[in-house]
C-alpha cells in the first residue's frame, strides 16, 4: 500500500505541477475570472456619401470694352483750322471720352521746323485751342482738356521735306492719369 499511496502522491504532485503552470489554475486560486473573449469584428456599413450642393462658378467677367484709341489730326501749312477729314477723326475721338469718363486729356499743338521758335509756339497753341474748341462743340467737357504748344520742338518725323513737315503739323492727344 505504501507503493500505491506513494504513486498517488506522485500523481497528485505531478498534477499540481501541471496545473500550476496553467494560467487558469492560478487565476482560479487567486479568485480571478478569465478575461472576456475578444470582441467580434464589427461589420462597418459603407460610408454614405452625402452630396453637398456645389455652387456653379461665377460667370466670367464681361469682356473689356474695345480700346478706343485717340488719333492725331494734322494741319495745313501756317493754318490752325480743322480740315474736313480731321473733323471726322475728332468725331471718332469723342468716343474715347465716352469710354473714359472723367479722365483728363492734354492736347499738344505742334508745328514743322520752318518759322521762328516764337511764331511756331503761338501757331501750335492756336492749333491746340482750335482742336479743344471743336471737341467742346461736339459735347466734350472743356474741363477735361488742357492745351499746350510745343511749337517745332517735338517733331515726330525728323526728315527735312514736305512729307515730314506735313506729319509734324499736328495736334497730339495725351491722356492724363
Amino acid at each position: 500500500m505504501k507503493t500505491r499511496s506513494f504513486g498517488l502522491i506522485i500523481l497528485v504532485i505531478a498534477l499540481g505541477m501541471f496545473l500550476s503552470g496553467c494560467g487558469c489554475f492560478m487565476q482560479a486560486q487567486k479568485g480571478e475570472t478569465a478575461p472576456p473573449p475578444a470582441p467580434e469584428a464589427k461589420v462597418v456599413p459603407p460610408e454614405v456619401k452625402v452630396e453637398v450642393p456645389v455652387q456653379p462658378p461665377p460667370p466670367p467677367p464681361p469682356a473689356p470694352a474695345p480700346v478706343v484709341a485717340l488719333k492725331d489730326i494734322n494741319f495745313d501749312f501756317d493754318k490752325y483750322n480743322i480740315r474736313a477729314n480731321d473733323a471726322e477723326i475728332l468725331k471718332g475721338n469723342v468716343n474715347w471720352f465716352k469710354a473714359n469718363p472723367g479722365i483728363k486729356l492734354k492736347i499738344e499743338g505742334n508745328c514743322d521746323e520752318r518759322g521762328t521758335v516764337e511764331y511756331n509756339l503761338v501757331l501750335g497753341q492756336k492749333r491746340a485751342d482750335s482742336t479743344k474748341k471743336y471737341l467742346m462743340d461736339l459735347g466734350v467737357d472743356g474741363k477735361l482738356m488742357d492745351t499746350v504748344s510745343y511749337g517745332k520742338e517735338r517733331p515726330i518725323d525728323p526728315r527735312h521735306n514736305e512729307a515730314a513737315w506735313a506729319n509734324n503739323r499736328r495736334a497730339h492727344f495725351v491722356p492724363l492719369q
